[in-house]
């Protein structure tokens, strides 16, 4: 077991993450967020590096913000730094960056983070430690509220572990846009750089379990799909001629109401959820439009298209039943892909050897959405092997929720055991 490398310090990995988190990004927005990765690869002197296109296929990309809301990103990016060599190259939501360090023939192993925040206000309540101590969202209304700024500092923290260690082989680090969204994952799996990686890892910090912990490998990661329905009817006065129109609000409130008694599935548990739900009728209008979002999840791939067939079906008979058109688009997609039984060995056998690492889960259970399973697919089909890690993070409220924050013990033990992993493979 390789136990002869030195990790960065303690404190430049709490000074990327507070960093990183005063300034979070929505998915494919993340302008800053990809300018900063890049100007750290650079100074850890990592000269491989690809962005925007040259990254991942930016037209499997899904979610994308319309232009108003991209450029309105860019440009406070834009008056943050002086990097438009990058920014030029990432213009339009073409975020992201794949870091690759190149030793020789050997193994190519990969580390997959994801980069984006949410839209949720972060708290400033006293009590919340980024409130306190002056590192809460600067970008209002927006917040890393699922730790991927912590991410972020397991990935850079690594990189430069990795790269300042001997090995043979290949290192190549994912930082991979709007996760959230569950638009990303695709993209970066069918770009140009998972084809060759011989052994993936995804991590995950937090997910509920204390710092000390890791869990060797997440599975039961439920497959999912997130549709944009928009309902297209006719207008008409709402007193005086309701029998003239076709109502757009109507149609909707009948397949929401539908979709939610969609029978259950027998290869397991499956989700359905509406929500983002718009008309912008007053109440004397018979509403030609409204839109939703309605996502469904499942325990196997097989469950979840089940369900989203299902919601496709109900959607298209609700719109003709009240005389109007359905649109359906596929605006975020995730699938299940368990981790590998060789890596999960490995992994519970480097963190054991680490002294900060107080517990080790086998396997653990996700019970949400991830789109790193993309990449997984890949690397598995191609031969190799994949496991998802999840680094405890004692957080004290919640994922996805305002008072969201971690512990920041974490962020070494994450690197340790990641670095570790990762020359184990390269050894």
């Amino acid at each position: 077991m390789n136990t002869n490398i030195q990790l960065p310090p303690e404190q430049y990995l709490i000074d990327l993450r507070r960093e990183f988190h005063a300034y979070p990004e929505p998915g494919w927005c993340e302008y800053w967020t990809t300018v900063r990765i890049v100007e750290e690869l650079e100074d850890i002197g990592v000269d491989d590096i690809h962005i925007g296109p040259d990254a991942l296929d930016t037209n499997e990309r899904l979610g994308v913000p319309e232009e108003r809301v991209l450029s309105e990103w860019f440009d406070k990016a834009e008056s943050k730094t002086n990097r438009t060599d990058i920014l030029e190259r990432i213009e339009g939501g073409r975020t992201g960056a794949v870091a690759v360090v190149d030793r020789g023939d050997g193994p190519t192993v990969g580390l997959r983070v994801d980069i984006d925040a949410l839209p949720i206000r972060e708290s400033t309540d006293g009590d919340h430690v980024p409130a306190a101590e002056c590192f809460r969202s600067k970008n209002e209304g927006f917040m890393h509220a699922c730790g991927h700024d912590a991410h972020v500092a397991f990935g850079l923290g690594t990189l430069r572990t990795v790269a300042e260690s001997e090995f043979r082989g290949t290192f190549k680090v994912f930082f991979q846009p709007s996760e959230e969204l569950l638009g990303g994952g695709k993209p970066m799996a069918v770009g140009p750089h998972v084809d060759d990686v011989d052994y993936l890892i995804g991590t995950h910090v937090g997910l509920d379990h204390p710092t000390g912990t890791v869990i060797s490998g997440i599975d039961e990661v439920l497959a999912l799909s997130r549709l944009a329905i928009t309902f297209s009817g006719e207008s008409a006065h709402a007193g005086v001629a309701p029998n003239q129109g076709s109502n757009a609000v109507q149609a909707f409130v009948t397949a929401a109401s539908n979709v939610y008694g969609i029978p259950r599935h027998s290869d397991g548990a499956t989700r359905v959820n509406v929500g983002e739900i718009s008309s912008d009728n007053p109440a004397n209008v018979i509403a030609d439009r409204a839109t939703a979002t309605i996502e469904v999840r499942g325990e196997s791939n097989d469950a979840m298209e089940y369900m989203r067939d299902s919601v496709r079906r109900y959607v298209e008979s609700a719109a003709e039943m009240h005389g109007c058109e359905a649109e359906i688009a596929l605006v975020g997609a995730g699938i299940r892909e368990d981790s590998d039984e060789e890596l999960v060995e490995l992994v519970s056998e480097v963190a054991n050897g680490i002294d900060s690492v107080s517990s080790v889960v086998r396997r653990g259970s996700a019970g949400a959405s991830e789109d790193v399973t993309y990449l997984m697919r890949v690397v598995k089909a191609n031969g190799g092997n994949a496991s998802y890690i999840g680094i405890g993070g004692g957080n004290p409220s919640g994922h996805h929720t305002p008072t969201f924050d971690i512990d920041e013990d974490c962020l070494l033990i994450g690197v340790s055991t990641l670095s570790k992993t990762v020359l184990e493979l390269l050894s």
